[in-house]
């Protein structure tokens, strides 16, 4: 009952988080879609991945840094947990400012290499410029959110989120539909509501007295690399979802052109949101794991990951059943024309089959790096792209478009048995280990 209480005291906070991260891009949606159509919905769609991208650094390095301080508190060394505190905070502010410079630099040829011309590419280059001055507080907002998760204050990190959610979603309306400032607008909102998330967070960390340790005793790159070993898996698994969209955006310009893209520009908001979830409730279990496996009670880490799927499959099954059964009016939300809605309607079961697939993995990978198992959380992680990658090669040459909606599901199946196969072979390493420990007693 204890594992149980401290479970949802971390998850469902967790859960709330990740939710309203991904909403950020869908209020940019809705309030550009609505105010100025198709095209510029598209935009954002193109242009998300890379404004994700900043977020996922932030979050990479943030829990990379915050998963070595909880195995450190675990295992009653605090002086190291600060000291991965600090670094984390250098690395993140190095991280922001070296990101900054290269979105202002690289930003629009990126956009189009993802495939946006015309309109798109005109209005998606315009996000992207505002987005790039704000970028160090994308990085700083989403990279200290762990720190004060796993410091025990999950509601903290949750009421973080919401502010600054609550501030993009009043400056969209302000600056896109009000003045209105159309694409800027919706920019200069979401760099705002990420500046307010990272002034909750110091704020947090000056009432909590948290002290980052700067004195690395000539250990600069150990504490350097171990915090970027661990960030590469949660990085990874924030920025997945944005490479699916820049693979199936790439893949359905190709083949279903403008509007096979705006299609899956709803779709794309609809899945973020559920991803998230599932990411909320794998990350949520991950400061209760890697306590336990500091502390050296590895069947209490397994415990909390078994809570983690079971919690996971019912939250998947439920987003299913409630999509599915309001399939046909998903894209009016964003002010879609009535034949992008009506298509979304059609495509959209196919994309929400692969959700229960996706709650095994996202638990496994955040248990494999909980407990520095970073190798199969890398995998896990990156094959699934890979594997998409492969699936958009064969399936949209030989079927046309629905090749391209079917690679998301079937790449999805194909990692969550991957997934189960690794713990398996976990479960055998450790059965083995255990008897050959007995015999040799």
């Amino acid at each position: 009952m204890k594992i149980h209480k401290e479970f949802f005291r971390y998850v469902i906070p967790s859960m709330l988080a990740f939710a309203l991260s991904g909403i950020y891009a869908i209020a940019d949606g809705f309030f550009v879609g609505n105010a100025l159509g198709d095209n510029a919905l598209a935009a954002i769609n193109m242009a998300y991945p890379l404004t994700a991208f900043l977020q996922a650094v932030g979050t990479g390095i943030g829990m990379g840094g915050a998963v070595s301080y909880t195995i450190s508190i675990g295992n009653k060394n605090e002086k190291r947990g600060n000291q991965f505190f600090g670094m984390s905070l250098i690395l993140l502010v190095l991280a922001g400012i070296l990101l900054t410079v290269l979105f202002l630099l690289g930003a629009p040829a990126v956009l189009h290499l993802f495939g946006a011309t015309g309109e798109i590419e005109t209005l998606g280059k315009e996000y992207l410029l505002y987005i790039s001055y704000g970028a160090i507080f994308q990085v700083l907002g989403t990279g200290l959110v762990p720190f004060i998760r796993n410091m025990g204050s999950s509601v903290t990190a949750m009421a973080a989120m919401i502010v600054g959610f609550l501030t993009n979603i009043f400056l969209d309306y302000l600056f896109v539909w009000v003045l209105p400032w159309g694409m800027m607008g919706a920019a200069v909102a979401t760099v705002i509501g990420q500046a307010m998330t990272f002034l909750v967070c110091v704020l947090f960390f000056i009432w909590k007295k948290a002290r980052p340790c700067f004195q690395f005793e000539k250990q600069q790159c150990f504490f350097t690399k171990h915090v970027l070993s661990v960030a590469l898996s949660p990085f990874g698994l924030t920025f997945s979802p944005n490479i699916t969209l820049i693979l199936v955006n790439k893949s359905a310009a190709l083949f279903g052109g403008t509007m096979a893209v705006t299609c899956y520009a709803t779709v794309s908001y609809i899945s973020c949101v559920v991803m998230l979830l599932l990411q909320g409730v794998s990350d949520g279990s991950q400061p209760l794991i890697s306590l336990a496996y500091g502390e050296g009670d590895f069947p209490r880490a397994k415990a909390v990951r078994n809570l983690g799927y079971q919690f996971a499959g019912i939250v998947s099954a439920i987003c299913m059943a409630g999509l599915f059964f309001t399939r046909e009016n998903a894209a009016k939300i964003f002010g879609a024309s009535p034949q992008v809605t009506q298509e979304v309607a059609r495509i959209l079961p196919i994309f929400i089959v692969g959700f229960l697939f996706v709650s095994i993995s996202r638990v496994t990978t955040a248990f494999f790096y909980a407990v520095n198992q970073n190798v199969r959380a890398y995998l896990l992680i990156y094959g699934e792209p890979l594997l998409l990658l492969l699936l958009l090669l064969v399936l949209p040459a030989a079927i046309g478009i629905q090749g391209t909606w079917l690679a998301v599901p079937i790449s999805q199946i194909i990692t969550a048995a991957a997934s189960l196969l690794l713990i398996w072979k976990e479960k055998q390493h450790t059965t083995k280990t255990a008897l050959t420990d007995s015999q040799n007693s």
